[in-house]
């Protein structure tokens, strides 16, 4: 898997594009939350495209239409990968525990991490 390290305002831009599945310049500008001009949407999705490899472009009449080039969760477990051997020394387990402030995790949370762990080591146990 490629490794992808994504900028606050590229993550920004690429949820838009994964969340229509193609825009140009302006659908991204007009569907950002804060407001960015349209010059810094264009740049952002230029590096996209030929510095990240995130998107691919194609022409239709005058505008360029951006459709992502990566999958969403492939750009998440890299980030959280390089975020894990950086913080945590490569630590899965120290990564969750940080995650995990009791007065924050509610008990559906936990249930979902139980049914989580429970398909990873399903899934697992299918590949030995």
């Amino acid at each position: 898997m490629q490794n992808y390290h994504l900028t606050k305002c590229e993550l920004e831009v690429m949820n838009v594009v994964w969340d229509k599945g193609a825009a140009s310049v302006q659908d991204v500008v007009d569907s950002l939350e804060r407001p960015l001009a349209y010059t810094t949407v264009m740049t952002t999705l230029k590096i996209l495209d030929e510095k990240r490899g995130a998107v691919r472009k194609t022409k239709q009449g005058r505008a360029y239409i951006y459709e992502p080039a990566v999958a969403r969760e492939d750009v998440r477990r890299s980030m959280a990968g390089e975020l894990t051997e950086t913080l945590f020394s490569g630590s899965l387990k120290s990564l969750v525990l940080s995650l995990m402030d009791p007065k924050s995790v509610s008990d559906a949370d936990v249930q979902e991490l139980k049914a989580a762990i429970a398909e990873l080591e399903r899934t697992q146990g299918e590949q030995r």
